[in-house]
């Protein structure tokens, strides 16, 4: 047997002879060795010639095992159990899987859009019926089954987003996270040969590495010398981006579910001068959904109002609101109108609507008379209109007959007679009276419905966290991480790099800042005499 030790110390030549052999008595449960033996060595070195030694090896058993002292420990086995969560992870990190759960919710949202969400049963019945199918399939019972009645809060939409963030971690955990490590993970390089396997690789004759790295440090990298060793670095912050953009994801979908299960919705009609509670209007839409002080708020409609187009037609409505605490406080008022909400507690109130609640009139100088207004059908468009009746004769009778009102809007009132001829038309508290089938009728107001819709959505700024992350992160991958390696060797400098992105625009660069390193010339001796 031959040996070789390090190359400062001598050559060395071991040869063993035996004189005598042992023997190996097996039994179930040990080892035992029969005979004491002995092993002659001769040792031949290239400065001590032969040196003679006896090794005894004995019968006696060795020494226990100290308490500091552990036997080796044979490799552990992976068992399936073990290797299952890394087969999960693997399977869930895939991208095309990534992709295909992104398309499904894409495909999911769109059918929600197309669907009329929060209607009721029978309204599916009869727009998705058994006897006319749409494409031939898609019944009713397709949007009852499902929840595609409430498509961002079925449990198929959810399922979605659960499984592609956990795709999204699971990528981030056996992907991501290790191609950070191994870009903070760095070393010189000692060898012009693994200089010139980069990407990039180049040469400066008559220079040096110190004005290389002074270079590189104007231009934004980091730099790091050891010896004629050098390694820069610049834009590691693009490695963590795709992190970041992975986590605002997560944060978008983790807001659409706080949205989908925790928020409170609700909608009332209230006219002009009374009140509402606002837990007694607002309904949770999950199981996440809970309740807050600001519930017992009390809502006043203190007034109502429109503004109109040239040609008389609404452009846009206000009301005047008032917020009281149950102490019967004022807490806070505002006008509101479509696209300006008011917003307190973490409840918005929306101004989406209106209709008109009562006329209130004078008959013959009594009253007034406050009469409700009912909307009327009309045959297609979406207009409005308004209707209401006076009787003139005695109401308990067989035959009720008086004066029908009508209104499109807060503007004018309508009026006609009992047999259904037009009498007039009125302005509200214009102060002149209409003579009607010998009755003076005077329009004193026209009392408005505020139609307002109330939303509670603590996602609201968790989703507008991610999509702010997103946006930022989406930026910061943009960044090349550009690594750039250097040894002097002698008066040559051997520079190699590498990046992970714009490789044409990495090149031009490094040239660049190769073009600006000094060249060292070097002043023979006979040059300097005759300058001096």
């Amino acid at each position: 047997m031959e040996t070789l030790l390090k190359p400062s110390l001598p050559r060395i030549t071991l040869s063993l002879k035996c004189h005598s052999h042992f023997h190996l008595l097996h039994s179930n449960s040990h080892l035992r060795t029969l005979n004491p033996f002995t092993i002659s060595c001769k040792l031949r070195t290239s400065q001590d010639g032969n040196i003679s030694k006896k090794i005894m090896l004995s019968e006696v058993a060795p020494p226990p095992l100290s308490e500091n002292e552990s036997p080796a420990k044979p490799p552990r086995r992976t068992t399936m159990l073990q290797r299952f969560p890394k087969r999960v992870l693997t399977v869930l990190s895939n991208l095309t899987l990534a992709i295909g759960e992104m398309f499904t919710i894409a495909a999911l949202m769109a059918l929600g859009t197309f669907i009329e969400q929060g209607e009721a049963p029978d309204f599916y019945m009869q727009k998705y019926p058994e006897d006319n199918p749409l494409l031939g399939f898609f019944t009713w019972k397709w949007i009852l089954t499902f929840g595609f009645d409430h498509m961002f809060s079925s449990p198929v939409f959810l399922g979605m987003l659960i499984l592609l963030a956990t795709s999204l971690m699971a990528c981030t955990y056996t992907t991501q996270i290790p191609i950070v490590k191994v870009a903070r993970r760095w070393t010189f390089l000692n060898s012009s040969e693994m200089i010139r396997k980069q990407e990039f690789a180049d040469s400066l004759p008559r220079a040096s590495v110190k004005d290389l790295g002074v270079i590189l440090m104007g231009a934004g990298y980091e730099v790091f010398m050891k010896g004629p060793a050098l390694y820069a670095f610049k834009g590691l912050a693009g490695r963590f981006a795709p992190i970041g953009v992975h986590f605002a994801m997560l944060l978008i979908m983790a807001g659409g579910t706080l949205s989908a299960e925790g928020s409170f919705k609700g909608s009332v009609t209230v006219p002009q001068g009374l009140n509402f509670v606002v837990g007694d209007v607002l309904g949770p839409n999950g199981f996440l959904s809970k309740p807050t002080e600001a519930f017992n708020t009390e809502v006043h409609v203190n007034k109502f109002y429109m503004d109109y187009y040239d040609s008389g037609e609404v452009s846009q409505f206000h009301t005047d609101l008032s917020l009281y605490d149950i102490d019967g406080k004022e807490i806070l008022r505002k006008t509101i109108s479509v696209n300006d909400p008011l917003r307190y507690g973490g409840i918005t109130i929306y101004q989406t609507d209106w209709s008109i609640s009562a006329l209130q009139v004078l008959k013959d100088g009594e009253g007034p008379f406050n009469l409700a207004m009912a909307p009327l059908q009309l045959n297609g468009g979406d207009k409005k209109l308004f209707g209401t009746f006076l009787p003139i004769d005695d109401p308990d009778s067989a035959q009720v007959k008086g004066i029908s009102m009508l209104a499109r809007d807060l503007q004018s009132v309508v009026l006609y007679d009992q047999e259904g001829k037009f009498a007039g038309v009125r302005r509200p508290n214009s102060k002149l009276p209409i003579d009607i089938d010998g009755k003076k009728i005077e329009v004193l107001d026209a009392i408005g419905s505020s139609g307002l819709d109330l939303k509670t959505d603590p996602g609201v700024p968790v989703v507008y966290a991610g999509f702010g992350a997103l946006m930022l992160t989406t930026c910061v991958s943009l960044l090349s991480h550009s690594q750039i390696w250097a040894l002097q060797d002698g008066s040559t400098v051997f520079i190699g790099g590498k990046t992970n992105r714009a490789k044409p625009e990495f090149t031009s660069e490094v040239n660049r800042l190769l073009d600006r390193v000094p060249e060292i010339v070097e002043v023979s001796s006979k040059s300097a005499a005759t300058g001096g």
